[in-house]
């Protein structure tokens, strides 16, 4: 039985309040793991059935009835999570690499749907029904504390972290201010040297040494900045083919983003400012 998870809402900095507990946000992938009629399943936050992907998950000892929600992730040689290993595992089954399932909450026990609990209630619950081992562990929290935690995610480069109210109940497939992410973005200058076809996005580059290096596609930009963009970029244009409008590297802009991929392009670049 599948249950849509609760989502995030954005908060812009970290901030201490003992009404919230911190958790460390994880770059991985959300994983819904169900158990009912002695048969565990395991879903995605859009209810694409995915079970077969993660047999090291099918012999967990939770009661019948139990649906969790947490994180998927692979760690690199420094116990970090990472995005693109995990992707590398869920897209394929040769992949070797090891794979953790890290539960923050429960949903339903015995049958009985649990979300209308407070949260430490539930996370009291999940305390008693999983034990950490090789291929499952249960996400570590604290009270209160944003601000000095969200220092060590930055210290370490990590993806961020989550508050969430202690009091706070289960939205089933709600985006809610109870649970809040604040993403340790990183920020570099690019320029702009073509836009994709079909669907909104722009090629970046970086500058150096004169030369231009390939930064990524940029797809997330506000209405303001693009219409200043499609009133400067036809006078640059100087090539195409079926996908993209190459222009010249004039319009330069500073992006956020979540990280380097390891072949150097930004993960998720997102608009801040043009620069001069």
């Amino acid at each position: 039985m599948f249950a849509a998870p609760m989502l995030l809402e954005k908060s812009d900095e970290p901030f201490d309040d003992e009404k919230y507990i911190t958790e460390l946000k994880l770059d991985g992938i959300r994983l819904i793991l169900t158990k009912f009629n002695n048969q565990i399943k395991l879903y995605s936050r859009h209810n694409n059935e995915v079970t077969a992907k993660f047999p090291e998950l099918l012999h967990l000892n939770i009661p019948d009835g139990t649906v969790l929600d947490g994180e998927i992730i692979v760690s690199d040689s420094e116990g970090k999570p990472d995005f693109e290993a995990m992707m590398e595992r869920f897209q394929s089954k040769r992949s070797e690499h090891t794979i953790q399932y890290c539960i923050f909450d429960v949903l339903y026990h015995k049958g009985e749907k649990v979300t209308h609990l407070p949260l430490l209630q539930r996370k009291e619950l999940l305390d008693s029904l999983v034990e950490n081992e090789k291929h499952i562990s249960k996400v570590q929290w604290l009270h209160g504390n944003g601000r000095a935690y969200f220092d060590l995610v930055k210290q370490n480069g990590l993806e961020g972290i989550v508050l969430k109210k202690a009091d706070s109940k289960y939205q089933i497939k709600k985006r809610s201010h109870d649970w809040l992410k604040v993403i340790n973005y990183q920020y570099t200058d690019v320029v702009i040297t073509g836009l994709r076809k079909d669907k909104f996005g722009l090629l970046l580059a970086f500058e150096e040494n004169g030369r231009l290096k390939p930064g990524g596609l940029m797809e997330f930009m506000t209405p303001a900045a693009r219409k200043q963009f499609y009133g400067e970029y036809r006078d640059l244009i100087v090539d195409e083919n079926k996908k993209f409008t190459f222009i010249e590297p004039k319009i330069k802009c500073r992006v956020k983003f979540r990280n380097y991929t390891k072949t150097g392009l930004l993960r998720s670049p997102s608009f801040v400012e043009y620069i001069s």
